[in-house]
């Protein structure tokens, strides 16, 4: 090996993970940027008729129907991700994503068209859903198969943290329109300009995309199987040798998923309508507790690198339990700052859950079905999950006028995913080339 070989691999390593991260950035901001509008905006707009708490669920049914798509992306993406590689796949995820970000920008409303205002809507978001259900398991594992099982953590932590700085990105643009802009304004037209900036996004995205190379991995492994002759089809291949490592995925994934939402979607809600409070304030604290939120994931991660992916996954599981109660507590008390903290808190546990996850569900699975089976796992949570989550936390406070209830049952998610780390097993020195 030459001398010049270790800067070279690191400089490839780099170009992928820069890759990963913009990508996955780009498509996250899309993802969430709907979650924000569903908070704020698409009530009025595509519910007008319905009482603003009744509203407001309406709105997140449609933004929950995206979840349900996402386990259908991740069964196809992953079938043909494990079969024509991680890059291509990456690719179509990024085109199909910001093409529906961007039509919603064109989408007339209620007040224009009808019922087939929400009805389109609730198709975009379909399409929303089924592409960022391919995106997230070719993203974290083409970073995963570039690296060693030293810093593996660390370095498939990146494209983690593209999902709080697409957040920030989507809040912020919101946050900025919203704030030198009238109400009338904003909601006349100054929320679609966020939605038509996806265009521009999605092809820096595919510059930096198409410019990686294939995951070696993948590349050696499909020599191996030309060589046989042939495989069986990755779905099955998951369901017959993985079906526990599947479980394991979607009970760690289950209160990393709920939480997030609680804290970044339902949050707005609760501030803007039950407290009554400046959206404003909300998305400046979403925005403050994005920034923390984006610089822990990479930090947990490096700690599991040292002491293992389970242990740091239980201090976010653990750690999220608690805070619930202590979380709405520091809302009501309608100080920026205590609901800053509140925010900024909830997303440090989360990341501890967060940052970790893509090496250690990478992990789990053999390099010839690693998409299929990551992507399921992952994907399938979010169904039960964090596509539910606003919705049945804006059901408890209708219900009860209460947040304790949203409490416990944040608790009770978080014992779902303390079970399942605890048996399953540490993967953090696993080897990934030699686990096919």
């Amino acid at each position: 090996m030459t001398a010049a070989d270790p800067t070279a691999k690191r400089s490839s390593r780099l170009r992928v993970v820069s890759a990963s991260l913009v990508g996955t950035t780009i498509e996250w901001y899309d993802f969430f940027l709907y979650g924000s509008a569903a908070a704020l905006v698409f009530p009025t707009l595509f519910f007008p008729a319905a009482d603003p708490l009744v509203g407001t669920m309406l709105a997140f049914v449609t933004y929950a129907v995206g979840f349900f798509a996402r386990p259908l992306g991740g069964i196809v993406f992953g079938h043909y991700g494990d079969k024509l590689g991680r890059k291509k796949l990456l690719v179509i995820s990024l085109v199909m994503m910001g093409g529906a970000t961007f039509l919603i920008g064109f989408l007339p409303t209620y007040s224009s068209v009808g019922l087939a205002a929400p009805l389109i809507l609730t198709f975009l978001r379909l399409v929303q859903g089924f592409a960022v259900g391919g995106e997230w398991g070719g993203a974290v594992l083409i970073v995963s198969e570039h690296g060693s099982a030293k810093n593996r953590g660390f370095w498939a932590s990146w494209p983690q943290a593209g999902v709080p700085l697409g957040n920030l990105c989507g809040t912020a643009v919101l946050a900025v329109l919203a704030a030198v802009q009238s109400e009338e304004a904003f909601l006349a037209w100054g929320w679609r300009v966020a939605f038509l900036l996806s265009g521009v996004l999605v092809l820096v995205g595919l510059w930096v995309r198409l410019a990686v190379a294939e995951s070696p991995l993948f590349l050696e492994a499909q020599r191996k199987i030309d060589e046989q002759g042939g495989r069986t089809p990755p779905l099955l291949e998951v369901l017959k040798h993985y079906r526990g490592e599947v479980l394991t995925a979607m009970g760690a994934r289950f209160v990393e998923n709920v939480v997030y939402y609680m804290v970044t979607s339902f949050v707005l809600t609760y501030v803007a309508t039950y407290l009554e409070m400046p959206r404003s304030l909300a998305l400046n604290a979403s925005l403050i507790a994005a920034v923390v939120h984006f610089a822990s994931i990479p930090l947990w991660a490096t700690l599991s690198d040292r002491v293992g992916r389970r242990p740091v996954y239980l201090i976010g599981a653990i750690g999220t339990g608690l805070w619930a109660f202590v979380f709405f507590g520091l809302l009501d008390t309608e100080s920026f700052g205590l609901i800053t903290l509140a925010t900024s808190v909830g997303l440090i546990f989360h990341g501890a859950m967060y940052g970790p996850q893509a090496a250690f569900f990478s992990e789990l699975f053999g390099t010839r079905v690693r998409y299929s089976g990551a992507s399921v796992g992952y994907q399938l949570a979010s169904v039960v999950a964090g596509s539910v989550a606003p919705l049945i936390a804006t059901a408890l406070l209708a219900a009860f006028g209460s947040p304790l209830p949203i409490a416990i049952y944040v608790a009770l998610c978080s014992v779902v995913t303390i079970v399942a780390v605890v048996l399953a097993p540490e993967t953090r020195d696993r080897d990934m080339a030699a686990h096919e």
